[in-house]
């Protein structure tokens, strides 16, 4: 689908031009999400260079990623989506900027351009021109990264309550799905990988445009680059915490797994010691030897009970005297 944005007079204005019909001259900003041959071949006649394809734009290579053709300039950034599913994936966006013009080429449509996209069509003060529709963007999917680190960060805070928790006489609480909280362990350390990767590729970008001479970016551009190359840094760094927070919480919870199997196998073993004297007594007199004193003996049948009892306490008490319980 392909989408002109136009300057108004309060706002930028969307259109959808029609297939047969020609493209806006005035527009600042082409939006090709998931296009067509026919699509790329409109926006190549419109600004003079060729789309890259789906191929091209997952090329890690810089040389691939970041370069200038014919006098525009091609950057692709990996953009983490689907940031609200246990599924976060990662996807490249083409941004190309020709003279005033960007064309965004894209496969998806993350929450990022939503939101800017709603923000350009009520303030064009920011965006009157191609840079600083391109900057704008940039500055959505680096909050909306920011704003998944925050919601990270919090929830590895409750699995650290919910792993260490423990009551007020210091024992731990009822027993915790520690499947569930591997689980959840692990789908936000896939989830700050991958956040990770599109911070590179982001930083990556910020220092390239940077480096292009002075009539491609105003001042006020060049500064917003500043800025966002710095949140980025200071960004990678909170991730590198939390990964390592992760690994963290996954090692314990491993621990904790072995102490609870540790805990049953004492139980069971204690049990087994505590019931090995009452069964020896009684295997004792279970025997059917016709010859057996106690066989006449009136006594012998509650002795043999008080007998079992007693020797199944004493091991027990020693045990809880020893702390071992």
């Amino acid at each position: 689908m392909l989408s002109a944005f136009l300057p108004g007079a309060t706002a930028l204005t969307r259109l959808e031009p029609n297939c047969d019909g020609p493209l806006p001259q005035d527009a600042l900003w082409f939006d090709l999400l998931e296009p067509t041959p026919a699509d790329e071949a409109r926006i190549e006649a419109a600004i003079g260079v060729g789309i890259p394809t789906r191929e091209e734009m997952r090329e890690i290579e810089s040389s691939n990623r970041l370069y200038e053709e014919n006098g525009a300039l091609f950057m692709t950034a990996t953009v983490v989506t689907k940031l609200d599913t246990d599924l976060p994936e990662s996807t490249q966006i083409t941004f190309i900027l020709a003279g005033k013009r960007l064309v965004t080429v894209r496969y998806v449509d993350p929450l990022p351009f939503r939101r800017y996209i709603a923000y350009a069509e009520r303030h064009v003060a920011n965006c009157n021109s191609g840079a600083t529709i391109f900057a704008g963007l940039l500055e959505s999917i680096i909050n909306r990264i920011a704003d998944v680190l925050e919601r990270a960060g919090a929830a590895l805070d409750a699995e650290s309550a919910e792993i260490f928790s423990h009551t007020a006489r210091g024992k731990r609480t009822a027993s915790r799905d520690f499947r569930a909280i591997l689980e959840r362990l692990g789908q936000n350390g896939e989830l700050l990988s991958k956040s990770r990767e599109s911070l590179v590729s982001l930083g990556r970008l910020l220092a390239f445009a940077q480096q292009q001479p002075a009539p491609t970016f105003t001042q006020d551009v060049r500064s917003r680059f500043r800025m966002l190359s710095r949140d980025v840094l200071a960004m990678s760094d909170h991730v590198s915490y939390l990964a390592a927070k992760v690994q963290f919480l996954l090692e314990a919870t491993l621990g904790m797994v072995n102490i609870e199997q540790n805990a049953i196998i004492k139980i069971f073993s204690v049990a087994a010691v505590v019931l090995l004297p009452p069964t020896t007594i009684a295997s004792v007199y279970g025997m059917n030897f016709h010859h057996m004193p106690e066989l006449d003996w009136v006594a012998g049948y509650p002795f043999a009970l008080g007998l079992m009892v007693i020797s199944a306490v004493l091991p027990y008490m020693w045990f809880k005297r020893k702390g071992w319980l």
